[in-house]
């Protein structure tokens, strides 16, 4: 399992999620806890690249983008948006 370590802001951008995207949003938490590397790769050019993203909620309006750590076995949250 990977440990989900949320950088600070994004706890701002969490609250600033509609609730009828919450739900969505902690799925792919947990998904991310054990296979992180199935999310989208942030840059195309770089596909294996360790920033990836993971888009969420209705209508696919959320993202979140995260830096996977794998020595570590971490997920850094580094961004959540909603342009909803």
């Amino acid at each position: 399992m990977y440990r989900i370590v949320p950088d600070p802001e994004t706890a701002e951008q969490v609250a600033a999620l509609p609730v009828d995207a919450l739900l969505d949003y902690a799925q792919v938490l947990t998904v991310l806890e054990v296979s992180p590397w199935a999310g989208s790769p942030q840059n195309d050019a770089n596909p294996h690249g360790a920033v990836r993203r993971w888009a969420f909620g209705p209508g696919m309006a959320g993202q979140v983008v995260y830096l996977v750590l794998e020595a570590q076995r971490e997920v850094h949250l580094l961004m959540v948006q909603w342009i909803g």
